[in-house]
């Protein structure tokens, strides 16, 4: 998961992590744990859509985005 130290104070995006000093088998921790957080914040997304939909059906398709 994702911290506020993750991310550049400014801009508050994700700052991209250093790494020359991880291992191959730590890369690929971290590119797991990457994959991991795709599917949290897809699933998260679809939960929206579905919300926005579900309200959509029930008070019309007002302009609401």
């Amino acid at each position: 998961m994702i911290s506020d130290d993750d991310l550049d104070p400014k801009t508050k995006q994700l700052r991209p992590r250093v790494l020359d000093d991880l291992s191959v088998p730590e890369l690929r921790e971290y590119v797991q744990s990457l994959k991991d957080e795709i599917v949290r914040v897809e699933a998260d997304i679809t939960r929206k859509e579905k919300h926005k939909s579900a309200v959509d059906a029930l008070f019309g398709n007002a302009k609401a985005e």
